[in-house]
């Protein structure tokens, strides 16, 4: 039996959008999917049966992590991941092919893998796409990650300023030399081909695992065509688009991933990975994809940061001090709905925004906590109401609906 089914059941006649079915053996999600993120093996701070209760179908843990603390033996000594998560829908473990990417001033990357310094305790790990698919098929996620190189997106040189690190690991693999944008993305593109051949012959458990290949190629459209055609051409259950929301625009994250999801299988869930805010998310279904990540409803919940269909609401600004207002008003999260959740409240009152407040003020694990759930629901009343005007074409109600979305999700053919 296939690791994995994938059933089409609508699709847009206005846009490339299809809503479906991914079947795994611990169960089946809805596309298009936004994928909770549990790191290290748990959504932090949050009990998986209010995560379900959010509508999450699908988690994400992070193979890096996990192969630092506890262990990959450890986990399938526990049970698998899915048992040491308490969680028995379907999961889906990244390769760390991000942290490569994401830590460059402290790993070394070279043709057999990428080595990294422990961010617990500093000492050497060495991860190869061999080691990577090991430590997968010790976890026991229903979809794993092909080990790829995800360079920057775009030249480290004119990066944002968040991207200090990258800047200074260019400076330091160009040994004095200039640094040479073009020959990285083609050394990635390059590698991550010759990584995923090696990912497949390491792939013990294909009939309960199915493994993703990940396109590359930054913001650079004919070597993204060049690696999608290769990495295509080998038969996998899934692709994914990687190396995207990296310190590109808005605008080029949107250009890119509507040239790539078009160049992967029709027949084959698409997965777009690390992204992200809503206007993204409602992009990239219009261009094809079905899957998604992203950390930011569970980081920004931690930081107070809560988001609505109007847009983030910040919670520690004085205004809320006394308000007494729901965090949205008609959202049926646990902070918002309390009953509708199997959750109460003395009088079945939502939890105020000064309430909430005041948590974070006092640094109270509820306000974390309840401005996490939110945020999680508010991405999955997001893939419902995308999977609604998937089947109707409904995308000018999703625009009125969503004014977070802002003026281009009022017309999904600009041109």
């Amino acid at each position: 039996m296939s690791a994995l089914r994938f059933e089409i059941s609508a699709r847009s006649a206005a846009t490339r959008a299809r809503t479906g079915t991914v079947h795994t053996p611990h169960g089946s999600f809805q596309t298009p999917a936004f994928m909770t993120v549990g790191t290290k093996a748990t959504v932090k701070g949050l009990y998986p049966s209010l995560v379900r209760s959010c509508g999450a179908e699908v988690l994400l843990a992070n193979t890096y992590h996990l192969l630092l603390r506890p262990g990959p033996e450890t986990i399938a000594a526990l049970g698998g991941v899915h048992k040491v998560m308490g969680w028995d829908g379907p999961i889906l473990t990244d390769s760390g092919g991000f942290q490569a990417y994401s830590m460059a001033d402290i790993n070394a990357i070279d043709e057999d893998g990428v080595t990294f310094k422990s961010i617990i305790d500093g000492s050497k790990v060495h991860m190869t796409p061999e080691s990577s698919i090991h430590t997968q098929n010790l976890l026991g996620a229903d979809i794993i990650m092909a080990f790829d190189d995800c360079p920057p997106s775009v030249d480290p040189g004119a990066a944002p300023e968040n991207q200090t690190r990258l800047r200074l690991a260019a400076m330091r693999d160009a040994r004095g030399k200039a640094y040479d944008h073009d020959r990285r993305l083609e050394q990635g593109n390059e590698r991550t081909l010759r990584w995923l051949e090696r990912c497949v012959r390491a792939h013990e458990r294909s009939a309960d695992q199915a493994l993703f290949g990940i396109v590359q190629g930054g913001t650079d459209l004919d070597r993204r065509a060049w690696c999608a055609e290769r990495v295509c051409a080998i038969d996998l259950p899934g692709y994914a688009i990687g190396g995207v929301a990296v310190g590109e625009s808005p605008e080029d994250i949107a250009r890119v991933t509507e040239a790539t999801a078009a160049l992967l299988p029709e027949s084959k869930p698409r997965y777009l990975m690390g992204v992200g805010y809503e206007r993204d998310l409602v992009a990239a279904v219009r261009a094809g994809v079905d899957m998604f990540d992203c950390v930011l409803p569970t980081r920004n919940g931690r930081n107070a940061n809560a988001f609505t269909r109007g847009g983030q609401m910040r919670l520690k600004n004085a205004r809320f001090e006394r308000d007494t207002g729901p965090l949205e008003e008609g959202c049926d999260c646990p902070a918002c709905s309390p009953g509708a959740n199997g959750l109460h409240t003395p009088d079945g009152a939502p939890f105020s925004r000064g309430a909430i407040r005041h948590l974070f003020l006092a640094d109270e694990m509820l306000g974390p906590i309840l401005v996490s759930l939110h945020n999680i629901r508010h991405f999955q009343r997001l893939m419902l109401d995308l999977r609604a005007a998937i089947r109707t074409d409904g995308w000018a109600r999703l625009a009125r609906d969503w004014p977070v979305l802002g003026a281009s999700a009022r017309n999904p053919n600009p041109d």
